[in-house]
């Protein structure tokens, strides 16, 4: 089936402040900030590798003429969680946005894998994803209130998958995190939900991912493809944007796969 064509932009986040981290390279999170300069939002990116980071900056200030900010992170790192967010708020004013789109995966079956391997995914996809949310949130809460977090979820969070046990049991928490953050946030006014995406296909993806197997997780797709990363981005802007104005709590799948 032919992708669609991008929509053109309608500056559904025009004036709002959004971090987005992960977001160097080709995947979502790159797209989730081009999406958002699009839209107007004033965009502060970070990832852990700091030369892709700076170049993704550059990459994106030349092609829309926008102020981008770069901060470095780890989002295993709490202080470092900590800079990011004042960061923004000091360069823009305030924070309105955050996408929470670090995450790491790898494969190994269970009895393979070793404590060093799940820990560290857990750490960076769900420990990370709380850091972020929870700075987030006493940010939103004492500027006043308002405010929404999206954060990135995986089909793989309701569905097994040979050697995912570790991502997986990451991404199912980012869902539950996501639910109970968002009661937690709702008396400041404070929406917190979630994008749960399928098979999308970037750069990094290809690389490591052998063609036969790729065309044998296209096909189980009821499109028959993968999802372009400028399509998950479109569910974030969604999500982060006034249309979802009384959306809280939820995870939404950007896929339709059959068995």
């Amino acid at each position: 089936m032919r992708t669609p064509t991008e929509p053109e932009p309608h500056g559904l986040l025009a004036g709002r402040t959004a971090v987005v981290t992960a977001a160097a390279g080709t995947g979502i999170g790159s797209a989730a900030a081009r999406r958002m300069i699009r839209e107007g939002a004033r965009v502060v990116i970070s990832d852990s590798h700091q030369r892709r980071l700076e170049a993704t900056r550059a990459e994106l200030a030349e092609l829309f003429g926008a102020e981008v900010i770069a901060v470095p992170c780890d989002v295993t790192d709490v202080e470092q969680v900590e800079h990011l967010l004042d960061a923004a708020a000091e360069a823009f004013g305030r924070l309105d946005v955050l996408v929470n789109n670090a995450g790491l995966g790898g494969t190994a079956p269970i009895q393979d894998m070793t404590d060093q391997q799940w820990s560290r995914v857990l750490d960076v996809t769900l420990n990370g994803t709380f850091r972020c949310t929870r700075a987030a949130i006493q940010r939103f809460r004492d500027q006043g209130g308002g405010g929404v977090v999206v954060n990135n979820a995986s089909v793989v969070g309701w569905r097994a998958q040979a050697g995912q046990a570790h991502y997986a049991a990451a991404k199912a928490g980012v869902m539950a995190l996501t639910r109970c953050a968002a009661v937690d946030a709702a008396e400041f006014g404070v929406r917190v939900n979630a994008v749960a995406p399928s098979l999308v296909m970037h750069e990094n993806l290809a690389k490591v991912t052998s063609d036969e197997l790729l065309t044998e997780l296209e096909s189980k797709e009821a499109f028959g493809r993968s999802a372009e990363p400028w399509e998950i981005a479109n569910v974030i802007v969604y999500l982060a944007g006034d249309y979802s104005s009384y959306l809280t709590g939820e995870v939404i799948s950007a896929s339709n796969q059959h068995p």
